[in-house]
């Protein structure tokens, strides 16, 4: 009996490694230590230990790393990729690329879909509400004083549709629109942006941060602006609190996440009360949100069990 042996081997069934967290360059052996990039690397440091702890293989690599076999893992898991937005384009197609590889957490549908703002209007189809938000697409010919005539907002937030970390993002009022003119009309002529009325609130009592894991209320926190800012983002100097959640916001929050595209193995929702004094939510972060696990380790902890059943 003659015995045939295959040696061009299929290495893509040949996965090396269970879950492979990603960042971005900058966070792989950082040079500048402070205490931003300090809590990235705790964050990453616990999800690390979590998996860890599940008998898991873990390494850590950044997104656009040119010699990483992405192949060899069997599950990648976003973490701190924040510069996507900014490399939107070479994002795109690692994206297109890695997804034929690999299982991404979460999927490629998801995050393609998390990308773009315009997901708020399928979440608010299945009765999510949302802040209002008025859509402005690429190459609109209008200008932000016909806008705010035809919608009757006197302060407004202008924000691209893909963005992060509050880019290019403009608190606008009837007295400024025309300093800020040009400025949109060069946005606007090359992505979409959104309107929004100025949510009173986000200055007065905060943004809220419920943080779900594997569809079930993980935990919370409350972002608030520093004085004179409405930017709650510690970037521009915002602060972060832990925040006891009511049944009626963890109820709100869980609902916003069955209303996504899939169910997401973690998600973080950002809820306001807009100025109808309602819950709504300002955005559903998939795709690398910060989870603060340095808070609540315990959510780690869940989320690598959640994981460790998909292997």
């Amino acid at each position: 009996m003659t015995v045939q042996v295959d040696f061009n081997l299929n290495i893509t069934n040949m996965k090396l490694i269970d879950v492979v967290i990603l960042t971005e360059d900058k966070y792989i052996n950082p040079k500048m230590i402070n205490e931003y990039n300090n809590n990235v690397l705790l964050e990453d440091q616990i999800v690390f230990d979590a998996l860890k702890e599940e008998e898991l293989l873990v390494e850590r690599k950044s997104w656009s790393d040119p010699n990483f076999d992405w192949n060899s893992t069997k599950f990648i898991l976003f973490r701190s990729t924040w510069d996507y937005f900014d490399r939107y384009e070479e994002f795109s197609i690692w994206l297109k690329n890695v997804s034929s590889k690999t299982t991404l957490l979460n999927s490629a549908n998801v995050i393609k879909w998390n990308i773009d703002k315009h997901y708020l209007l399928d979440i608010k189809k299945k009765g999510i509400n949302i802040c209002e938000t008025y859509f402005i697409e690429k190459g609109t010919a209008t200008t932000l004083s016909e806008l705010h005539e035809q919608l009757n907002w006197k302060k407004t937030v202008l924000k691209p549709c893909v963005s992060g970390a509050a880019r290019h993002t403009y608190k606008l009022d009837l007295t400024i629109l025309e300093n800020h003119e040009i400025v949109f009309q060069e946005l606007i002529s090359n992505e979409a942006m959104m309107l929004q009325p100025f949510q009173e609130n986000i200055v007065t009592k905060g943004e809220y941060s419920f943080v779900i894991i594997n569809g079930t209320y993980s935990h919370a926190v409350l972002k608030v602006a520093k004085p004179g800012d409405f930017r709650v983002q510690d970037d521009f100097g915002g602060t972060v609190h832990d925040h006891n959640a009511s049944k009626e916001e963890i109820t709100f929050a869980e609902n916003a996440v069955k209303a996504c595209l899939e169910k997401p193995i973690y998600a973080r929702v950002d809820v306001i009360i807009d100025n109808n004094n309602k819950l709504a939510i300002s955005e559903i972060e998939l795709i690398e949100p910060e989870l603060w696990f340095r808070n609540n380790p315990n959510a780690a902890v869940i989320l690598a069990k959640a994981i460790k059943k998909l292997i």
